[in-house]
């Protein structure tokens, strides 16, 4: 149904890529609402089933602000750069390894920077950790926080793959006009 839309840093990713016309902003809004009540869903369910506890997002300690941006722009920016790569250019398309080669990227970039930020990588994930952390005296906003790091991380790997890959654009235009 959706794609397989299940982080809206993604989302973001693949509608900035402009590959993929059946995703519309209306659609990706969409999308992402559901992603992020989907996150917040899951968090409570932890909190409930845990009896309330709940854990913070920010960053680990010894690490800075800088330290959790520069953590979550950069391997965010990686797996949305391969999800463009590997699932929705026609040219570099793996459908047959897309699946291990994002899930290597969400595992590699949770073992690397999971000590630094969490490593959370999605801004569902960041909603429902923040969300549910209220209960506890957390701060809402750090959610906003990552969300727009993830954001943003997606935005440049968009950016990136447009450069990248602008021989799929020339290679279908190509086919059209012959």
């Amino acid at each position: 149904v959706s794609g397989a839309h299940f982080n809206p840093a993604v989302t973001v990713a693949i509608l900035a890529s402009g590959r993929c016309p059946d995703l519309t902003p209306g659609k990706a809004a969409s999308y992402i609402g559901v992603q992020i009540f989907a996150g917040l869903s899951a968090a409570f369910t932890y909190a409930y089933i845990y009896r309330g506890a709940t854990f913070a997002l920010g960053p680990a300690v010894g690490f800075t602000w800088a330290g959790v941006a520069a953590a979550e722009i950069i391997f965010t920016f990686v797996l949305c750069f391969v999800v463009l790569s590997v699932a929705v250019s026609e040219r570099t398309k793996a459908s047959h390894m897309f699946g291990i080669a994002i899930g290597s990227c969400v595992t590699v970039g949770g073992f690397a920077i999971g000590g630094i930020s969490g490593g959370s990588l999605n801004p569902a994930v960041s909603f429902g950790i923040a969300g549910a952390q209220i209960l506890n005296g957390g701060y809402f906003y750090k959610a906003l926080l990552y969300s727009a790091m993830e954001c943003a991380g997606g935005l440049a790997a968009a950016g990136v793959f447009k450069i990248t890959h602008d021989v799929d654009v020339a290679a279908a235009n190509e086919k059209i006009s012959v």
